[in-house]
């Protein structure tokens, strides 16, 4: 419940950017089976805006799940970052939660749960809060996007209700902030990912990722040692 409580306070700028993802699958062309399948399938709305108007322009297969495929890459540092988290969980739970897994339910649990723990209580604590944040952030997501595909000629896309749902990743990434070396990552992240804008496929993303991950392991100080002898 406390997982749901603190997604239920971003989920109305993410349902607002779920809402304009369905309206533009519809809009692009998509027929309403088509676009029932990308948002159930998918689930990730960054991959499928970055899709659709290539889709759109019938644009090779390759091309569309490469693009997808670089957008998408940050959910590999996410999977990493989760693992000693969930790996004592069956294969098909793991699967379940990575399905289920979203930006900033992986940020909220992160920022409230910053490191495993062996504790049998704590670690069900853990992966409740995890699977109370992502459920509840898949539920809005998807309600709102099916009523976006649904109501498409209604909704006209120059609304630009998508834009809530950056503000509130925004938001909370600020929130997290709080050293100066995340500081620094963030904001070499973002002049590189401007910087790259013009690479095809959104591979700015990637180098936005590699540049920030570059700097941070270059400035890291070593660990004391204590934590060396623990490592």
């Amino acid at each position: 419940m406390r997982g749901v409580r603190e997604m239920s306070s971003v989920a109305p700028g993410l349902a607002a950017w779920g809402l304009m993802t369905g309206v533009a699958m519809v809009k692009a062309g998509m027929s309403v089976p088509e676009a029932l399948a990308m948002t159930l399938l998918v689930f990730a709305g960054s991959s499928q805006l970055a899709a659709i108007p290539l889709i759109a322009a019938s644009a090779p297969v390759w091309v569309i799940l490469a693009t997808s495929f670089c957008v998408n890459l940050r959910f590999v540092v996410f999977s990493a970052h989760l693992r000693p988290y969930l790996m004592h969980l069956s294969r098909w739970r793991r699967m379940s939660l990575g399905y289920l897994t979203a930006d900033l339910s992986y940020v909220l649990f992160t920022r409230r749960y910053p490191h495993p723990t062996e504790d049998p209580a704590q670690r069900q604590a853990q992966l409740a809060y995890l699977a109370g944040g992502a459920v509840f952030n898949w539920v809005s997501w998807q309600a709102a996007s099916l009523i976006g595909i649904a109501l498409a000629n209604v909704v006209p896309t120059h609304w630009g209700l998508g834009f809530a749902g950056i503000l509130a990743l925004v938001g909370v990434a600020c929130s997290l902030a709080t050293t100066r070396m995340r500081r620094v990552s963030a904001g070499v992240a973002g002049a590189a990912a401007v910087a790259a804008f013009a690479l095809p496929f959104k591979l700015n993303i990637v180098v936005a990722i590699a540049a920030a991950v570059a700097l941070c392991l270059l400035l890291e100080k070593d660990p004391p040692p204590d934590r060396k002898a623990t490592a």
